[in-house]
């Protein structure tokens, strides 16, 4: 599955993924292979990928995700720096 992940500013991610778990406003909520196609809007928090046996975790500040035909698009209004 695909990952994408964008601010206003610059491209943040850009790979292949196994799972990604966003901040939804309703909850957030994991992203396997295959899921059913959606777009949510997003909150404050942490986008958790997942690729293979590695993590990565983004901090983002709000923004959308649109999920179709394994590839995820994460539009984040910007990130927290580390």
């Amino acid at each position: 599955m695909k990952l994408t992940i964008i601010t206003p500013d610059k491209p943040i991610f850009d790979g292949e993924v196994t799972s990604v778990t966003v901040p939804g406003s309703a909850g957030s909520f994991e992203v396997l292979e295959n899921h059913a196609p959606i777009v949510s809007t997003l909150e404050d928090g942490k986008v958790i990928i997942r690729t293979g046996k590695s993590e990565e975790i983004i901090s983002i500040i709000g923004g959308v995700v649109e999920v179709i035909h394994n590839n995820v698009t994460v539009l984040a209004e910007g990130i927290v720096e580390r």
